[in-house]
Parts: structure tokens; C-alpha cells; sequence
């Protein structure tokens, strides 16, 4: 299992909220490429990026933080928030980016996850955000009536490379992961899940990786810049 750490950006810091509530927000770095160098020179194989702003505005709003970063890791780094339309896809994957995560679209507009799949093979995840089984969009301020294993299921035959998956209520939240929905979900469909929200211990961890599930991964942010998760003990636990 690889260990995603996130790095989300709001104002061009590096912040994590609870809840994706955009007023609950602790400011970790306001040099987010250091702080993924950080990650990287502990050890880290991916990098996990969000542009909040970027999810609610509906298009990127956090590009030049984005853009350092790259500039100065060659690490591979996922990233969503505001991607809708396939010229920003292109532009992110042509600025050196690994892998566009598409959340919103992916409800609104599945055919646009189809084309870029297609066009960018191996470079395109779906974001799947979900309180209580059914899936929020628009930076997780918008329900829908749609469940998660549904729209899991429609991008079986679509090639996306990975599915995100993140329990809102437990995000940034430090009260650990949602085990049973992530492993559920990991086994309904073939696509490779990565764990997301409230990973906040080693035990979270453990537990992913003994679910009985082929989890691709798990993605944590505030535990690793709370200490509450030791960066080189989940690294080791992922990989043993």
C-alpha cells in the first residue's frame, strides 16, 4: 500500500480542515512546497494535493502553489479540486502533473471522465466524496442522492486508474477511518481504491491493511502534521 500525504491548499497555504468546512480551517505551512519536500525527503512515493478554493470556485484557484511544487519534487502528486473541463486536465498533465483526481465531474458530467481516461491513460482518478453512503460534490457542499458503490460501478468499464474514496464525517476529524465502507467498496469493484478520511493513527493503518480488501492506498493529513502518525513507522507499516 503506498501512503499519500496530503498537502491541501486554501489561500496558497497549506491547511487542513474538519469536515471540509472552510471556516474550520489550522494552517500547517504557508510554504507548501517545503512542506512537500518534507514528505518527500522522509521518504513519501506520492504526494496527495487539493485545491480547495479550487473545489468551490469550480476551477483552479491554488495553480501556482501547485506549480512550486512540481517545479520542485519530481515526485509523483495527485491532485483535484476545480478540474471540470478537459483543457484544465491537459494543462495540469502538461505541467508535469502524475494524476488528475475528478470529483465533481464525475457526477455532473461522467462522459468528461470517459474522454480524459481515454485521452490520458493511467492520469486519471475519481474522486468519490460521501457522508452517510451517498456522494457529496462542489467542494462537499452540494448532496446528491447518488451512492457510492453506484457511481464506483458506471467507471468499471471507463479506465480510470484509481478511485478516491473519503468519508466526509471523519475527515480531519481524528476519529480514524472508515474501515468497512472503504473495504466494501474496494471489493465491489476492480478499480483500485485509496483509503481517504480520518486516517489518524498506525492502527488506521493496520487496519486498512488487514481489511481482507486490495486497497491501492491511504491518503493522511492533519495526524501526519499533528505527529499523531510517526511519517516513517506508516511508511514501514504500509510496506510491510
Amino acid at each position: 500500500m503506498i501512503l499519500y500525504p496530503a498537502i491541501d491548499l486554501k489561500d496558497g497555504r497549506a491547511v487542513r480542515l474538519v469536515h471540509g468546512d472552510m471556516e474550520q480551517e489550522t494552517v500547517f505551512n504557508d510554504n507548501p512546497a517545503a512542506q512537500a519536500m518534507e514528505f518527500v525527503n522522509a521518504g513519501c512515493e506520492w504526494l496527495h494535493l487539493v485545491d480547495l478554493n479550487g473545489a468551490f470556485a469550480g476551477e483552479p484557484v491554488n495553480a501556482a502553489p501547485v506549480e512550486e511544487i512540481l517545479k520542485q519534487t519530481k515526485t509523483p502528486a495527485q491532485l483535484g479540486g476545480g478540474i471540470r473541463d478537459m483543457a484544465t486536465i491537459e494543462r495540469w498533465i502538461d505541467k508535469g502533473l502524475a494524476r488528475v483526481i475528478l470529483g465533481t465531474v464525475a457526477v455532473e458530467n461522467p462522459d468528461l471522465v470517459r474522454e480524459a481516461a481515454k485521452e490520458f491513460p493511467g492520469k486519471v482518478a475519481v474522486g468519490i466524496d460521501a457522508r452517510n453512503g451517498k456522494v457529496a460534490t462542489k467542494g462537499w457542499a452540494e448532496e446528491t442522492d447518488v451512492m457510492v458503490t453506484d457511481l464506483a460501478k458506471s467507471f468499471e468499464d471507463a479506465g480510470v486508474c484509481a478511485i478516491i474514496y473519503t468519508d466526509i464525517l471523519r475527515d480531519g476529524a481524528m476519529k480514524g477511518v472508515n474501515v468497512e465502507a472503504t473495504a466494501d467498496l474496494a471489493r465491489a469493484v476492480s478499480i483500485p481504491v485509496i483509503a481517504s478520511g480520518g486516517v489518524s493513527s498506525l492502527e488506521d493503518l493496520r487496519a486498512l491493511k488487514s481489511c481482507g480488501a486490495d486497497l491501492n492506498g491511504a491518503i493522511s493529513g492533519r495526524a501526519l502534521y499533528d505527529g499523531a502518525i510517526d511519517l516513517k513507522a506508516a511508511l514501514d507499516v504500509l510496506k510491510g
